[in-house]
């Protein structure tokens, strides 16, 4: 049966070479091409294959959020207006800078996005002076969060 869906193949060094930047993104090279002996030169093209395949995604920093002040943070669902020119609406989602992220879904919404603010008066003037005015965005339902319990990649 052909599988219409191109999974790329990734063998036993690509997946050891993910989960070491996943415990530390910055680690060098040839510290990673040691640890597995292999030479700088495989590791360096297995990253860059690795990247052009889509399967890594950069190497960011993590930010803790709540050490640069931002204390707080909600889930909120989006409920559009016949769900017409989602779009515009992500876009004009993603230049308001505490919209972190903006998920597509089924049921009662048809976005759902993770908003951060400083405090909770911060968090009203996000909501009702920047999101309940996009056009387009009949209701917004929000889920304050309460604390990350644990975030993580999926297991390799």
């Amino acid at each position: 049966m052909h599988n219409e869906l191109h999974i790329p193949h990734i063998d036993i060094y690509d997946t050891k070479i993910l989960q070491l930047l996943e415990q530390d993104g910055r680690m060098a090279f040839s510290l990673i091409a040691q640890e597995l002996g292999i030479s700088n030169t495989m590791v360096h093209q297995r990253v860059t294959k690795l990247t052009e395949q889509g399967i890594l995604k950069g190497i960011k920093p993590i930010l803790n959020e709540k050490k640069i002040g931002y204390d707080w943070a909600s889930f909120t669902g989006l409920t559009l207006d016949k769900d017409h020119n989602s779009e515009r609406i992500i876009e004009a989602l993603k230049a308001i800078p505490e919209v972190t992220e903006c998920y597509y879904i089924t049921g009662a919404f048809t976005l759902f996005i993770r908003i951060i603010a400083k405090n909770h008066e911060h968090m009203r003037k996000i909501l009702y002076d920047q999101i309940d005015n996009i056009p387009g965005i009949a209701k917004t339902d929000s889920f304050m969060e309460l604390g990350c319990a644990f975030r993580r990649n999926v297991g390799l």
